[in-house]
């Protein structure tokens, strides 16, 4: 059975704009998380912020889902966040500018929350690049575990363009999924990239045409949530922080322990043995 969580959860006391808050359908071992303002290219609203937020805790509260999808709506991916303030704060005086500019850093600050909450799920995460995907959307995706994207999509991030200085666990993002040149010239030149470039620099994982892409993410999807959830959920935690350099060694063996001493590893190696699929429990 599928179900959604949606529109409840946005908050009230401004204009909806075209289209309508991200949702969450649970289907068994499957949660998607949609983007659903196609009009505006999937632009990121400060309220949506907060509805993506709960939606991951609850993927993280639902000891049923082994693996996350995050999708959109229409002919692209993601805009990235509406920096909308940051425009007028530049163009503003006294203590209005001072206020739009803090205004700015704290949407910026959020984001960067929501980025880090993105990294942090429990379950394996896969981004299903249908169209282009600009700004800090680029972040939220390099944020999952996987990125499968479109033939004729494109990329830039445009931060230097609008002067601002992005923020810090972007950067270590891009530098240490992309590497340091492949993240210099993004952030540095502001220059559009195509889905073949995007898929050398390691921005995507695999590369198809349009119509194969659901096919894929769901086999993809499958094949994830058939692995052990407590050896993926801590061997992806761990290799996490690996690449920010903050390996909690402590942790990292306590993860290893847990598995060993569970049920799940009895039955993978009965299963190997008998030559079967494996029936893991996440226990």
């Amino acid at each position: 059975m599928t179900r959604t969580m949606a529109q409840e959860q946005e908050p009230q006391g401004h204009d909806r704009e075209p289209g309508g808050p991200p949702t969450l359908d649970l289907a068994g071992a499957r949660a998607t998380l949609r983007l659903n303002r196609p009009r505006q290219h999937n632009r990121l609203e400060p309220g949506d912020l907060i509805i993506l937020r709960r939606l991951l805790d609850a993927v993280d509260a639902a000891p049923g889902v082994r693996v996350l999808v995050l999708a959109a709506t229409g002919r692209s991916f993601s805009a990235g966040y509406h920096l909308g303030a940051v425009a007028s704060a530049a163009g503003a005086t006294g203590a209005a500018g001072a206020a739009g500019i803090e205004d700015s850093a704290a949407g910026q600050n959020a984001f960067e929350g929501l980025c880090q909450r993105m990294e942090a799920v429990r379950v394996p995460t896969i981004c299903a690049l249908q169209g282009s995907v600009y700004g800090g959307a680029t972040d939220l995706a390099l944020a999952c575990d996987f990125r499968l994207g479109v033939t004729g999509m494109q990329m830039f991030m445009p931060a230097a363009r609008l002067g601002l200085h992005y923020y810090p666990s972007g950067l270590s993002r891009y530098v240490t999924r992309l590497g340091l040149g492949a993240a210099k010239r993004l952030f540095l030149t502001g220059q559009t990239i195509g889905a073949e470039e995007m898929l050398r620099i390691g921005f995507l994982d695999e590369l198809l045409a349009p119509a194969e892409l659901e096919p894929r993410v769901e086999a993809l999807a499958l094949l994830l949530a058939a692995q052990a959830p407590l050896a993926v959920a801590g061997m992806k935690r761990a290799l996490n922080e690996i690449a920010r350099a903050a390996l909690d060694l402590p942790a990292t063996r306590a993860a290893i322990a847990a598995t060993l001493a569970s049920a799940d590893i009895r039955e993978g190696i009965q299963a190997m043995a008998e030559g079967r699929p494996p029936s893991f429990t996440g226990r």
